[in-house]
């Protein structure tokens, strides 16, 4: 006995269901006006798109219905001419659904290149300075006016805008944070920026969005929102109670491999700046005796991530000593 065809249907859709996850979509969380702006964005697309596609099957359904084969093709004519006013309706269309998406975007992308508006705010804060640096696979943040710098979390106060500087020493990466707002990419030699605020207290995760090899899954960090007074506080802390990086340590972090959370009463922007100097990463990993391996060789094989914690072991070395057969 066959098994009916809408049984299938309703057991495809479960399976579909099931393997999508239960997880919560933090792109549609927003916990930062960016974010809210670009979930508004989001959702009329997506309800614009499926009214068309409504639409679309309305009218397949009229006409498969109405002109469906009867038997009688007496009438029937194919050689006809071509309909210059169907013509005309299937071009101006598309250009009217193309302009009803363009021009919210377009008025979105540039809002988001200036600094966020703190609803219910006396005064708008100016946008606290922040320099995230991706190297593989970390991520590294410099407060310069604080003089702080952190490994894999950052510190934000709630309801101030975040201007974050972005760059990277080695891999192109994609600054990421879902329930604040979207990505933007991060480059050797280059700098980029990206608003953004919260506007609820709480842990959010960021990660990179952009595929750069053998460790990218966990090159993830969190951004902990927090009050003004407990910002203060944390600030206060970390300049007084943590070690000052220096440039033995942070040139270990420029070594291929994840570290812990860290926390530095100073910045490597005091003696390198990755905008300026591409090649800094790779300098400081030679002298260091890292050399870039095939994964599948014999070598690469051999050579173990490195896992950093604070205080760094900086008499380290990266060399990979291959043991006789």
């Amino acid at each position: 006995m066959s098994t009916p065809s809408y049984f299938k249907w309703i057991s495809f859709a479960m399976v579909a269901i099931f393997l999508s996850g239960c997880g919560s979509l933090t792109v549609l969380d927003p916990q930062g006006p960016v974010a809210a702006e670009q979930k508004g964005l989001i959702t009329l697309s997506i309800w614009f798109m499926v009214f068309i596609v409504l639409v679309v099957f309305v009218m397949l359904t009229i006409m498969l219905v109405k002109y469906r084969d009867r038997g009688n093709n007496d009438n029937y004519d194919p050689s006809i001419e071509g309909s210059h006013k169907l013509e005309l309706t299937w071009t101006i269309i598309p250009i009217i659904i193309v302009t009803i998406l363009s021009v919210p975007t377009v008025i979105t992308i540039y809002n988001l290149e200036e600094a966020p508006v703190i609803e219910g705010a006396e005064v708008q804060e100016e946008p606290l300075e922040i320099h995230a640096t991706s190297v593989n696979w970390k991520w590294i943040f410099s407060y310069p006016d604080e003089g702080i710098e952190t490994v894999n979390y950052v510190n934000i106060p709630v309801d101030r805008p975040v201007l974050f500087r972005l760059t990277s020493a080695d891999s192109m990466a994609s600054f990421w944070i879902p329930q604040l707002g979207g990505q933007k990419y991060s480059m050797s030699g280059m700098e980029t920026e990206l608003f953004l605020a919260a506007d609820q207290i709480g842990n959010f995760e960021g990660r990179n969005a952009n595929f750069t090899g053998e460790g990218f899954a966990e090159q993830r960090f969190t951004v902990n929102s927090m009050t003004s007074d407990s910002y203060d506080d944390w600030v206060e802390e970390a300049q007084t109670e943590f070690p000052p990086l220096t440039e033995e340590e942070y040139a270990h972090l420029m070594v291929p491999g994840h570290a812990a959370e860290m926390t530095f009463s100073s910045t490597h922007l005091e003696f390198v700046n990755h905008v300026y100097d591409a090649t800094y990463s790779l300098d400081k990993r030679a002298e260091l005796g890292y050399e870039a391996l095939n994964p599948h060789s014999r070598e690469g094989k051999a050579f173990e991530m490195p896992y950093l914690t604070q205080p760094i072991d900086v008499d380290q070395r990266y060399d990979v000593e291959l043991e006789d057969e």
